[in-house]
């Protein structure tokens, strides 16, 4: 399989007044295509900073960053706008849903920035192609305010997917759930990631790194662990027990 993330010495320092700050200091890591990891970390350790370069949003300092190949560090801010546009979808803790707008119309923002811009129509054939991979169909209509928390995530799932990335990224996207629902929707991205989608997600939570393939756990700026996922959950499987569990309750209170 292909490199779709390669980090080759990759260090990030901010300055403070007169103090510098590494926030990364001289990390290496590839992730394949297919992949699906979980980036974890106490606050401080690295793991946002990662990912902000790994999302195009920053530079190193020092080092490399290859997405899908191409050098992010020798592009310009609207050269890495436009490859962070068309290479990668982002999913958020927050949702962050435009309240007034429809699900479909939140799910075509993002090829409104596209180049060159589709047309009405296939923007709208792939935001409803989009929402029924996420088990939305028939609730293109509906505003945020007319969904749950769990289909407000879903909603965000499939406007990160609306441009066919190459890689998905998701920042604690369970945070704001609860237990089922946070299993639903790791369900989702255990069956894109199945389909071939690389997906890297930030979690403080083991339960919910134990979905991914691969834990990176981060400390002080550097990767304290890379390991495989021994005794992977399967969200299927969790959500058969949950409803066997609540049988089990109704037929004897």
């Amino acid at each position: 399989m292909k490199p779709v993330i390669q980090l080759v010495d990759f260090s990030k320092t901010y300055a403070s007044g007169e103090i510098e700050v590494k926030a990364v200091r001289g990390v290496s890591l590839t992730m394949l295509e297919g992949e699906f990891v979980a980036i974890m970390g106490a606050s401080g350790s690295g793991k946002s900073t990662m990912m902000n370069t790994i999302g195009c949003l920053d530079r190193p300092t020092e080092g490399k960053y290859l997405l899908d190949g191409i050098d992010v560090g020798t592009l310009d801010r609207n050269d890495r706008a436009d490859l962070r546009n068309k290479k990668i979808g982002f999913v958020f803790q927050g949702f962050n849903l435009l309240a007034r707008t429809t699900a479909v119309e939140n799910v075509e923002l993002p090829m409104l920035y596209g180049r060159p811009v589709l047309p009405g129509r296939e923007q709208r054939r792939r935001a409803m192609e989009s929402l029924a991979m996420v088990g939305l169909a028939g609730r293109e209509d509906h505003t945020p305010n007319r969904l749950s928390g769990g289909q407000q995530q879903r909603v965000a799932i499939a406007r990160a997917l609306v441009n066919r990335p190459a890689l998905l990224l998701a920042d604690e996207p369970t945070g704001n759930l609860d237990s089922r629902t946070s299993i639903e929707i790791m369900g989702i991205f255990q069956r894109l990631n199945d389909t071939g989608m690389t997906v890297v997600m930030v979690t403080h939570e083991l339960d919910i790194a134990s979905y991914c393939k691969r834990i990176v756990v981060m400390r002080d700026g550097l990767i304290k662990s890379d390991t495989e996922v021994a005794g992977r959950l399967l969200a299927s499987e969790q959500l058969a027990r949950l409803d066997a569990e609540q049988q089990a309750v109704q037929l004897h209170p």
